[in-house]
């Protein structure tokens, strides 16, 4: 969903305890871990200053989400996604968005997992469409080293066939411009940005 406005105070409210009742942090302190993350990214706030709010030390916040993390974040992608075939029942033709977005951290690597200069990084690519005035989540994938763009492309591709959608246009950031991903998206309309 994206908000052009700050929301009122009771809708982020609603939000969080929805986002609270997906994200399921394990362990002793798991809640107020996972409040600590929600009050910071609803109140653009940091998690220094949210988890004195909820007791917790960041260093403990930051420890969670190294142990945990890319496990639940694949968690509340997959409520996103079950949201959002939810909201396409009945559909069965879509135009589709393909990009991938980085989660840079500075705790320790994870294996498999990319980095930079800047840190370490959750790469996820998604393939997402346009309903309604709503941007619905269909397909993702945690992009791995290695990983081509042609390999990440015919994933999501085939993640939403699977589906049963028919996809009219698919619309690729140029960062996938490369002759193999070209090659595959030729069967459709497509356009790179």
């Amino acid at each position: 969903m994206i908000t052009h406005h700050l929301p009122h105070q009771n809708n982020l409210q609603q939000i969080g305890y929805k986002l609270l009742s997906m994200l399921n942090f394990k362990g002793k302190r798991g809640e107020e871990v996972a409040r600590t993350l929600i009050s910071a990214c609803l109140w653009n706030d940091s998690v220094e200053s949210k988890s004195r709010t909820y007791g917790v030390s960041p260093q403990t916040v930051r420890n969670y989400v190294e142990e945990q993390g890319v496990e639940v974040v694949e968690k509340l992608l997959e409520q996103v996604r079950k949201i959002s075939l939810e909201t396409l029942k009945g559909v069965r033709e879509i135009d589709l968005s393909i990009d991938w977005t980085t989660k840079t951290w500075y705790g320790k690597t994870v294996e498999g997992l990319g980095s930079s200069e800047e840190g370490s990084s959750w790469n996820y690519a998604t393939a997402t469409t346009k309903f309604d005035g709503k941007v619905l989540l269909l397909a993702f994938i945690t992009q791995v080293k290695g990983m081509t763009k042609d390999e990440i492309v015919k994933a999501l591709v085939e993640q939403v066939v699977a589906m049963g959608f028919k996809v009219r246009l698919i619309t690729l950031d140029a960062g996938f411009y490369t002759i193999d991903v070209l090659n595959f998206v030729s069967q459709f309309k497509y356009v790179i940005g």
